[in-house]
């Protein structure tokens, strides 16, 4: 899969902006806060439909704006191009089309053009709370299962009327109990349904986690991630009935798969609290290549890859590893931002001749 193209309107510092692209590497050069990463995001929003960096659309319209549009060509397998667009405009809900047409459902989309982001900001993950985590592991098991997505938006609406229930309750306008126990009924299954898929995901993909620590790193140490839940081999109907007092005075389910967390280890230790720096980078490093390669093999097609700023945050071993895959072909097309031009030269130098380079300032974009 191969971004041929991307235009953009009115998203974030840029006013226009239209680039064609090499189906091997694109080095995006400029000053911090030029607009480099702005690209990246713009490419993570054709993919995913929302940003990799803000947490509101609204956020991503340029100031003084009043909508913005990103629009990409992708040549796809079978050698056909599909143009993908998302727009917003203020006070309206965001529309994503595919070759013109709207989806239905923006979640139709999700999966169908994945891409993987490396950046500086990944041992967040490891440092972070569980939400963190549970977004991150969800927005790719997603990205690989339509079927994950559905039921996870559906176990999200139960939960968000279930909650509203108890803020009634606690606000003494009154609930109705019955109600709470239909609610509890649907939630139950759809809960246990989650923990259950994540577990799989989870056995796949912590191997292909280990291997590449292991290359990136070089040491002994071992590494693995484990899936902290409360409801495996217990009844999640029961459990909501049995905290039915708690979430009343908390406001809130206390109680779920919305709950769980992510536990990165490294012998047996916590990494955020034990690990190096230096071992943390590894470790965020090494779950992002696992989600290149299980993406890769589940689509049977290459993932497109973001790397943000890493020339300036990553020492000279990783970022020989990372290179030495991209000039064994193990990805794709790969787009990456750095402040220097001589530097992305001299790395790059041998690994590919598909590479295009962009000089970007203030919010312009043009090709060297």
């Amino acid at each position: 899969m191969i971004l041929e193209s991307l235009h953009l309107l009115f998203f974030k510092n840029y006013d226009e902006a239209n680039l064609g692209f090499s189906p091997h590497i694109n080095c995006f050069v400029g000053d911090n806060g030029s607009g480099k990463t702005n690209l990246l995001d713009a490419i993570h929003y054709l993919s995913l439909t929302k940003s990799a960096f803000t947490p509101t659309d609204t956020q991503s319209i340029k100031q003084g704006a009043e909508f913005f549009v990103v629009k990409g060509k992708f040549q796809v397998p079978l050698a056909t191009v599909e143009t993908i667009q998302c727009s917003l405009r203020l006070g309206q809900k965001k529309v994503v089309t595919h070759d013109k047409q709207p989806y239905d459902r923006i979640t139709e989309h999700i999966g169908r053009y994945p891409v993987v982001l490396i950046s500086p900001y990944d041992t967040d993950l490891i440092r972070q709370g569980s939400e963190d985590r549970r977004k991150y592991f969800d927005s790719l098991i997603s990205q690989l299962d339509q079927s994950y997505l559905e039921l996870l938006m559906s176990y999200s609406h139960l939960l968000r009327q279930r909650n509203s229930l108890l803020k009634l309750a606690a606000d003494r306008q009154g609930y109705d109990r019955d109600y709470l126990l239909v609610l509890d009924d649907q939630l139950a299954p759809l809960g246990e349904q989650l923990v259950q898929l994540r577990q799989q995901f989870l056995a796949d993909f912590v191997p292909i986690f280990q291997r590449h620590y292991r290359q990136l790193a070089d040491s002994q140490e071992a590494v693995t991630l484990d899936y902290k839940s409360q409801l495996p081999g217990a009844d999640f109907g029961q459990l909501l009935r049995l905290n039915e007092r708690k979430d009343l005075a908390l406001q809130r389910t206390t109680t779920g798969p919305h709950k769980d967390d992510y536990v990165f280890l490294m012998d047996e230790l916590l990494v955020k609290n034990y690990g190096s720096q230096g071992q943390q980078k590894s470790y965020a490093i090494a779950l992002k290549l696992a989600q290149f390669e299980i993406i890769a093999a589940r689509k049977q097609h290459k993932p497109i890859l973001l790397l943000d700023d890493i020339f300036d945050r990553l020492d000279e071993k990783r970022i020989t590893r990372l290179m030495q895959l991209v000039a064994d072909q193990t990805f794709g097309q790969v787009f990456l931002t750095d402040t220097h031009l001589e530097r992305t030269d001299r790395i790059l130098s041998g690994v590919s001749e598909q590479i295009a380079r962009f000089r970007v300032e203030n919010g312009k974009a043009y090709l060297l």
